[in-house]
């Protein structure tokens, strides 16, 4: 709609406002309201922009953290100020929005569109990659609800750069307990520690490697769990194949070291039955349950 399209657009100019007001001495909803008289004078949908506002800035630290993990070659400070602030305002929208009101598409799009129209020459299609990759992380909800969606181009897989990772279901013997480790990422899952492997090395040893990096831990790879490939957007390089393969692997139980990560806010120990729990992304559960079935 017209009307939600300016008042995101009023949004986006309050909180481009209010990242120079380091010493937080202006009021965000005055702000707000001296803007919409400027820009959108008449316009009744004070409520929408209000809960908007006030939405990014209470979930501003998180967003940020994503928009770094999203984006690790570009830290925040050197993102120009409208592109942060459409970002900061298209990934609340798409992640922690009701999403009967604003469709994920719809949060993406109109991001994009604000980026075309008040960012530079490459903003919105930085926009597009850094939140076509957190939508790709989190399951594309609502991508069968978009009806006659264009098609894109055709895209020549082979020639597409390649990033390998590996990752572990990382379990230890506690006396009589079964425990697995798992990380806690900023999109609030509980997943597997994982990690690029360098182009000598083997998956095997490329993902002990990263698993000893992200968490602190020397693990013994047991047996291989399976493959993940999909195509993913990077900001600057575009779309790229990240090939994943999985691994169960035995460790020693001893207190987890998580690494400083722009991704990454926790890691610990499970004991199983805490598993069922979890916030714990689709594809990750079938990896779990097939490790529970072997060392059990």
């Amino acid at each position: 709609m017209a009307n939600r399209h300016l008042s995101r657009s009023i949004v986006l100019q309050t909180l481009f406002e209010l990242d120079f007001d380091v010493q937080n001495q202006k009021s965000p909803l005055s702000i707000l309201n001296r803007n919409t008289k400027d820009f959108g004078p008449g316009l009744e949908d004070s409520s929408f922009m209000e809960t908007l506002l006030l939405g990014v800035l209470e979930k501003k630290k998180s967003i940020d953290e994503i928009i770094e993990k999203a984006a690790p070659e570009w830290p925040l400070n050197k993102i120009s100020g409208v592109d942060r602030n459409v970002l900061r305002l298209g990934l609340y929208e798409l992640l922690f929005s009701d999403h009967d009101q604003v469709p994920p598409k719809v949060a993406i799009n109109e991001s994009i569109e604000l980026a075309k129209s008040f960012g530079g020459e490459s903003s919105s299609k930085f926009i597009n990659g850094v939140l076509g990759t957190v939508y790709k992380e989190i399951g594309e909800p609502g991508k069968d609800q978009i009806s006659k969606k264009k098609k894109d181009e055709p895209v020549d897989i082979s020639k597409l750069p390649i990033k390998r990772l590996g990752g572990a279901v990382i379990y230890t013997r506690d006396g009589d307990e079964i425990k697995l480790a798992l990380v806690h990422d900023v999109f609030g899952y509980w997943t597997l520690s994982k990690g690029g492997i360098e182009e000598k090395e083997t998956d095997e040893d490329g993902t002990k490697r990263a698993i000893k990096e992200e968490i602190g831990l020397d693990v013994n790879i047991k047996t291989k769990l399976g493959e993940n490939e999909y195509i993913a957007s990077h900001p600057e390089e575009g779309k790229i194949r990240k090939q994943v393969t999985y691994f169960m692997a035995e460790s020693v139980f001893q207190e987890l070291q998580l690494a400083e990560s722009g991704g990454l806010d926790g890691a610990r120990w499970f004991n199983l039955e805490e598993i069922g729990d979890l916030k714990i992304y689709d594809d990750i559960l079938p990896l779990i349950a097939k490790t529970v079935e072997k060392i059990t």
